[in-house]
Protein backbone atom coordinates (compact mmCIF):
# COMPACT_ATOMS: atom_id res chain seq x y z
CA UNK A 1 0.00 0.00 0.00
CA UNK A 2 1.28 3.76 -1.03
CA UNK A 3 1.53 6.61 1.30
CA UNK A 4 -1.48 8.40 -0.35
CA UNK A 5 -3.68 5.24 -0.37
CA UNK A 6 -2.76 5.08 3.22
CA UNK A 7 -3.73 8.60 3.67
CA UNK A 8 -7.15 8.53 1.44
CA UNK A 9 -8.27 5.40 3.64
CA UNK A 10 -7.35 7.03 6.95
CA UNK A 11 -9.45 10.44 5.57
CA UNK A 12 -12.38 8.11 5.09
CA UNK A 13 -12.31 6.45 8.36
CA UNK A 14 -12.25 9.41 9.80
CA UNK A 15 -14.67 10.97 8.30
CA UNK A 16 -17.21 8.26 8.42
CA UNK A 17 -16.28 7.78 12.40
CA UNK A 18 -17.36 10.91 12.62
CA UNK A 19 -20.61 11.27 10.63
CA UNK A 20 -21.44 8.10 12.20
CA UNK A 21 -21.07 10.04 16.02
CA UNK A 22 -23.13 12.54 14.52
CA UNK A 23 -25.85 10.63 13.04
CA UNK A 24 -26.36 8.24 16.31
CA UNK A 25 -26.50 11.50 18.50
CA UNK A 26 -28.98 12.59 16.51
CA UNK A 27 -31.19 10.12 16.84
CA UNK A 28 -34.29 10.37 19.20
CA UNK A 29 -34.41 7.52 22.37
CA UNK A 30 -37.44 6.16 21.04
CA UNK A 31 -35.51 5.63 17.81
CA UNK A 32 -32.53 3.68 19.35
CA UNK A 33 -34.25 0.25 19.32
CA UNK A 34 -35.20 -0.13 15.82
CA UNK A 35 -31.93 1.52 14.79
CA UNK A 36 -30.07 -1.31 16.67
CA UNK A 37 -31.85 -3.64 15.04
CA UNK A 38 -31.05 -2.52 11.47
CA UNK A 39 -27.25 -2.55 12.88
CA UNK A 40 -27.57 -6.10 13.46
CA UNK A 41 -28.38 -6.70 9.86
CA UNK A 42 -25.51 -4.63 8.95
CA UNK A 43 -23.12 -6.62 11.34
CA UNK A 44 -24.58 -10.15 9.72
CA UNK A 45 -22.88 -8.72 6.61
CA UNK A 46 -19.53 -8.25 8.85
CA UNK A 47 -20.04 -11.62 10.06
CA UNK A 48 -20.31 -12.76 6.44
CA UNK A 49 -17.17 -10.85 5.13
CA UNK A 50 -15.26 -11.87 7.87
CA UNK A 51 -15.60 -15.25 7.84
CA UNK A 52 -15.07 -14.69 3.40
CA UNK A 53 -11.66 -12.70 4.67
CA UNK A 54 -10.17 -14.97 6.89
CA UNK A 55 -10.93 -17.92 4.45
CA UNK A 56 -9.04 -17.00 1.84
CA UNK A 57 -5.68 -18.57 1.12
CA UNK A 58 -2.60 -16.75 -0.18
CA UNK A 59 -2.46 -13.81 1.93
CA UNK A 60 -0.33 -12.51 4.81
CA UNK A 61 -1.74 -14.10 8.38
CA UNK A 62 -2.17 -10.13 9.45
CA UNK A 63 -5.24 -10.51 7.19
CA UNK A 64 -6.72 -13.79 8.60
CA UNK A 65 -5.88 -12.10 12.28
CA UNK A 66 -7.63 -9.12 11.43
CA UNK A 67 -10.77 -10.92 9.63
CA UNK A 68 -10.98 -12.99 13.44
CA UNK A 69 -11.08 -10.02 15.31
CA UNK A 70 -14.00 -8.80 12.83
CA UNK A 71 -15.91 -11.74 13.33
CA UNK A 72 -15.49 -11.66 16.75
CA UNK A 73 -16.56 -8.08 17.62
CA UNK A 74 -19.69 -8.41 14.94
CA UNK A 75 -20.59 -11.52 16.90
CA UNK A 76 -20.45 -9.46 19.92
CA UNK A 77 -22.15 -6.45 18.34
CA UNK A 78 -24.93 -9.15 16.86
CA UNK A 79 -25.97 -10.59 20.08
CA UNK A 80 -25.69 -7.93 22.16
CA UNK A 81 -28.00 -6.14 19.88
CA UNK A 82 -30.18 -8.90 20.28
CA UNK A 83 -30.71 -8.93 23.78
CA UNK A 84 -30.90 -5.88 24.44
CA UNK A 85 -33.92 -5.53 22.23
CA UNK A 86 -35.13 -8.55 23.41
CA UNK A 87 -35.84 -9.94 19.71
CA UNK A 88 -35.52 -13.80 19.58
Amino acid sequence: MTGESFIILMYVLVLASYLGFELINKVPPTLHTPLMSGSNAISGITIVGAIISGNVAGYASLSKWLGMIALILATINVVGGYAVTDRT
